[in-house]
């Protein structure tokens, strides 16, 4: 299991094993920022590794331990 499972799986909202853009919209409503739904689909085909548009387990971890 991944070190980031943890994050991942409160990210990951309906349990589908991806972050989709609308998840990443509440993650930053919760923390107090705005996004878009297009400013999250931007930021999801940086980190989309397979250009399904979705953020799995294995490309959340690449993009973590980038930072």
């Amino acid at each position: 299991m991944s070190e980031y499972a943890v994050t991942f799986n409160l990210i990951d909202a309906d349990k589908d094993g991806r972050i989709s853009a609308e998840e990443l919209v509440r993650l930053m409503e919760v923390l107090g920022e705005t996004i878009s739904v297009d400013g999250a689909q931007g930021a999801i085909a940086k980190v989309d590794g397979d250009g399904d548009g979705l953020i799995d387990i294995d490309e959340f971890g690449v993009w973590l331990s980038r930072r």
